[in-house]
């Protein structure tokens, strides 16, 4: 079993940072990969950014890349997202997920591809 905790969220004005952050514990978080996904207000859930257990591979929805930066601290078991530029189109709530692969390579946008999940943490930007 794998609890995990996103902290980081809040209120910012267009074109500030945040950075979140997503501690997980309970069994050994380095062969998880992990990602954020959002949903905003009154949306679907979507995919934002999946990282590899090894740290290798990364992957970014069209809406974030080069503004969102994904990484992860295998020795602190916390995987980060950092937001730049932020707009108010990424007002959501966070979410940070994890599931066992034993492929260092791996990463999945698939939300369906990932068995544990956070409770979320809000972003609202402010225009």
């Amino acid at each position: 079993q794998v609890q995990l905790v996103e902290s980081g969220g809040g209120l910012v004005q267009a074109g500030g940072s945040l950075r979140l952050a997503c501690a997980a514990s309970g069994r050994t978080f380095s062969q998880y990969y992990m990602a954020w996904f959002r949903q905003p207000p009154g949306k679907e859930r979507e995919f934002v950014a999946a990282i590899s257990w090894g740290g290798t591979n990364s992957y970014y929805a069209d809406s974030v890349k080069g503004r969102f930066t994904i990484s992860r601290d295998n020795a602190k078991n916390t995987v980060y997202l950092q937001t730049n530029s932020l707009k108010p189109e990424d007002t959501a709530v966070y979410y940070c997920a994890a599931r066992y692969n034993d492929n260092s390579r791996y990463v999945s946008s698939f939300d369906w591809s990932y068995n544990y999940w956070g409770q979320g943490t809000q972003v609202t930007v402010s225009s």
